[in-house]
């Protein structure tokens, strides 16, 4: 999230942020290998990601939300769509957990509420596969907090 956070205030390319954050932040490779692939792909994907939560997030428009929250949301939406291996149930509680640790209980409520609609929206009527080619993943489940 942090690392997400940092591309969305300054504009700064994904492996710059990748340099600055893994600098000053010792983690196990299986853990920086993760948390790359979300970050490169919540970006890759950013515009089908955040089109998504605009029209699930009622009356808020993606530049008024909170930029912590923005990027939660963020996660959580690529999780949903293209980490196969991440329970949309076990993304959603991550994410309420990262926005009690970074943000307000109020940010949480809205969290909760916008990927429950994704979710549901998901569920209702399935996308089609995001990565046709491309195997579902299956790597080791990290919280976010060893990220």
């Amino acid at each position: 999230m942090q690392m997400l956070f940092q591309i969305d205030i300054t504009n700064d390319r994904v492996e710059e942020a990748f340099s600055t954050f893994f600098a000053s932040h010792k983690f196990k490779l299986e853990v920086i290998e993760f948390a790359k692939r979300i970050v490169r792909g919540s970006v890759e994907h950013r515009g089908e990601i955040d089109h998504l939560i605009g029209t699930t997030a009622e009356h808020w428009k993606m530049d008024r939300m909170a930029t912590v929250d923005r990027n939660i949301l963020r996660i959580a939406v690529y999780e949903f769509l293209y980490e196969g291996t991440v329970p949309k149930k076990v993304a959603i509680n991550e994410a309420l957990e990262i926005a009690k640790k970074y943000s307000t209980s109020e940010s949480a409520q809205f969290i909760n509420g916008v990927l429950d609609g994704i979710k549901k929206k998901l569920e209702n009527q399935p996308l089609p596969n995001p990565c046709p080619d491309k195997k579902k993943r299956e790597q080791p489940h990290h919280s976010r907090g060893e990220r």
